[in-house]
């Protein structure tokens, strides 16, 4: 009887302004690690079917859409990092009140938006590629690929903005269970499109597309059967002025911070495409396996920014500075050791998205200069998620600002322009990653000094 208990609580909103610190922040962080590598294996599955049954220029293809639709997503971005500051604060203040009215102006507002993307961005998609210098030989994949993921970004949008709402009231079991029935049935279509029908890169946006709407539907029920815990109806679905405003005061620095990112990696994508198809393979397969080496920093800094929230609410921030210390000593220590097992076994990772060796060592070079990084990045979304789950959205803005348009940008062409030469008529490709590693690095200074300066303890919503 116990057991079921237990197992049932693992579907229940989470308390996080009690127990120890580092154990609340650690039991949060497994599910969201867990969903974190599901999540990655929806891109990593596409690449590995596209690299082996379609080709090294397809899976160029699909890692060179990403930037441009990441770019096209930033307005969720905004909704979902404001709406889960407020449910986490509200939810750790008890204020069922508020909470009901943020969660269903949210749900109104990502339709509006959604409907909107759905409209406005599909014609321009083709244009906005070839903008961006990507190589004619894989354009028409790049276009179908995108046009076929934006149709269905709405599953995407809501299965993200969902699971936050969830995880802001310490619940990331029930958005982990349904990340992985999503992950499953989007490897079973991917194989089923691609190897069975043939039908190459729109397969894998078309799977990717079915299994995210899934997801989303998943968590919406989850949350419609949250009645102990906040309401949901037409009431709460109309969308209060109030919310919207302090969404948006919330979320537009977090947008901000995503589309100067995405705008950085369509300029820097620019400059990677124009060292041929080897490297835009080379580096689809590097980002491909950067995201389980940035798993546990997205996964801790998502649990600190959930803790902070709920105990900025309840008014504790001496807890709040102990599960910051606590949570970023956890995030540093995990990022260490995925990282040195990747290092370790990189070439055989390599080998899985393709058979051709070149592609496999050039790839493996690339991530071993990234490597320090990935530590560096573990500091900054561990402290950015306190002070993101205290309200302060706009200091870790200016650092995106800072270590994107000051540092990579600037460095990235800066090199490619000093090492140009004859044989080299693009400089050398190790700009991309050597102006990715410092910028990490300096986020990460940046970072703990503004963390240090404590200004984001003034910044509550309650």
């Amino acid at each position: 009887m116990t057991e079921m208990i237990n197992v049932k609580r693992l579907f229940e909103p989470t308390d996080m302004t009690v127990g120890t610190p580092w154990k609340s922040i650690a039991i949060f962080s497994i599910p969201m690690l867990i969903g974190n590598i599901a999540q990655q294996l929806y891109s990593t599955v596409d690449s590995i079917v596209v690299g082996h049954y379609v080709g090294d220029n397809a899976l160029a293809a699909v890692g060179s859409a990403a930037p441009l639709f990441n770019m096209l997503l930033v307005l969720f971005v905004g909704i979902s990092a404001g709406v889960g500051i407020m449910v986490s604060q509200y939810f750790g203040a008890k204020a069922r009140e508020e909470l009901s009215g943020t969660i269903g102006t949210c749900i109104t507002l990502t339709a509006i938006v959604s409907l909107f993307l759905m409209i406005v961005a599909p014609p321009f998609v083709r244009d906005l590629l070839q903008m961006l210098n990507t190589p004619e030989s894989i354009l028409d994949d790049c276009t179908s690929y995108l046009v076929i993921m934006l149709y269905g970004g709405a599953g995407m949008a809501y299965y993200n903005i969902l699971s936050g709402i969830l995880r802001g009231m310490g619940d990331s079991f029930s958005a982990l269970i349904y990340l992985l029935i999503a992950t499953v049935l989007n490897i079973i279509l991917d194989i089923l499109f691609v190897a069975q029908f043939d039908m190459g890169v729109a397969g894998v946006a078309l799977a990717t597309v079915i299994a995210q709407a899934i997801s989303s539907v998943l968590c919406l029920w989850k949350l419609m059967h949250m009645r102990e815990v906040f309401d949901l109806g037409l009431k709460q679905l109309k969308m209060a002025k109030e919310h919207v405003i302090q969404m948006v005061r919330l979320g537009l620095p977090s947008g901000l911070t995503q589309a100067i990112f995405s705008s950085a990696m369509i300029i820097v994508q620019s400059l990677t495409n124009s060292f041929g198809e080897m490297f835009i393979a080379a580096n689809v397969i590097v980002m491909r396996v950067d995201g389980f080496a940035m798993m546990p920093n997205f996964s801790f800094g998502t649990a600190t920014t959930t803790f902070a929230g709920q105990n900025v609410g309840a008014k504790k921030y001496d807890r709040v500075m102990q599960g910051a210390k606590q949570g970023t000593i956890l995030a540093v220590a995990c990022s260490a050791i995925i990282t040195g097992v990747i290092l370790l076994f990189g070439k055989s990772l390599m080998g899985i998205f393709t058979n051709t060796q070149e592609l496999v060592d050039l790839s493996y070079y690339m991530m071993c200069i990234l490597a320090v990084g990935y530590i560096a990045m573990a500091v900054t979304q561990s402290l950015s998620g306190v002070m993101r789950g205290a309200g302060d959205t706009v200091t870790p803005m200016w650092i995106s600002l800072c270590t994107t348009v000051i540092i990579r940008v600037p460095i990235a062409y800066g090199i490619s322009y000093l090492t140009r030469t004859p044989e080299l008529p693009f400089g050398r490709s190790e700009c991309i990653q050597i102006s990715l590693l410092a910028a990490w690095i300096v986020g990460a200074l940046l970072t703990t000094i503004f963390y240090k300066a404590g200004r984001w303890k003034k910044k509550a919503i309650l």
